[in-house]
């Protein structure tokens, strides 16, 4: 049996900093490896004026104008990081992205509670409009960009379709997401406000209705809740549009592992993202 597989199903479907930890020392071996071969191309540029307004590239080798893979991190709302050379989760998914012969960018945004709703979908606006000035000088092509996020970088990109709309992006990769198709979290009205106010601020009708290509994705291990969402907006994008959308379940992985083990040995949903964004920018 694999190791991996074996500690992460040990950890059953909790969250909290002590998982995080344990899923954090699985993949550091492999992941500090990464880094090695695989440095930031560019730290901390501003796409905005907030201190949390900042991105890192990672850029491809290979032929530019590049696809342009943008990863918004989790952390409920409240906490995470876009990475540096020192600190990996999240700047493997750049890096994962580079090696694919992708643009990649990882983002910070602006956090809750000084930061509530729409503020992470604002940030991800702010970021594709900065690509689409800059990013040729980059290596990418402005318009061929596919966001990607995890948990609550998930509902950020689902808010964003809920804001602009689907037409500056090509594609988008939901690991993960709340989109609210179950009860809100009272942690969760941190970001979102009074719960009265969730039905029209949650961003399911976006992501239920767009004819933006989706690639839709949860764990084994995902708590429960995360489970009914990802089976819940499958089963509402069969009934409004004929066809579920391109869906993957990751086995052996839970809430944390997702995003942490892109770029390690385990290739699958690596692979999955990557043929998703050479189809949906062809």
């Amino acid at each position: 049996m694999n190791p991996i597989r074996n500690a992460i199903a040990a950890l059953g479907t909790d969250l909290g900093p002590d998982i995080l930890g344990q899923c954090r020392a699985l993949f550091d071996a492999e992941q500090v490896a990464l880094a090695a071969v695989v440095p930031v191309s560019q730290a901390d540029i501003a796409y905005g004026p907030d201190i949390r307004h900042r991105l890192d590239l990672y850029a491809p080798q290979g032929d530019a104008p590049a696809p342009i893979l943008v990863f918004v991190h989790g952390g409920g709302f409240l906490k995470g990081d876009k990475g540096s050379a020192d600190a990996w989760p999240n700047a493997n998914v750049g890096r994962m992205a580079a090696q694919a012969g992708f643009l990649g960018v990882v983002i910070n945004y602006r956090l809750a509670p000084d930061h509530g709703w729409p503020a992470g979908a604002e940030d991800v606006a702010a970021v594709v409009a900065w690509l689409k000035d800059n990013a040729a000088e980059h290596g990418g092509d402005p318009d061929r960009i596919v966001l990607m996020g995890t948990s609550a970088g998930a509902v950020h990109v689902a808010g964003y379709l809920k804001l602009a709309g689907a037409d500056a992006v090509r594609a988008a990769v939901l690991l993960s997401g709340l989109y609210g198709y179950t009860p809100l979290d009272q942690r969760d009205t941190l970001y979102y406000g009074d719960p009265a106010l969730y039905p029209e601020r949650m961003p399911l009708e976006a992501v239920a209705s767009t004819d933006l290509p989706l690639l839709i994705a949860c764990a084994e291990f995902d708590p429960p809740r995360f489970q009914a969402e990802f089976l819940s907006l499958l089963q509402d994008r069969l009934a409004r549009h004929g066809a579920m959308p391109r869906a993957f379940i990751q086995s052996g992985h839970n809430h944390y592992s997702m995003a942490m083990h892109l770029g390690t040995a385990d290739r699958r949903l690596a692979d999955e993202i990557c043929a998703f964004v050479r189809e949906t920018t062809a």
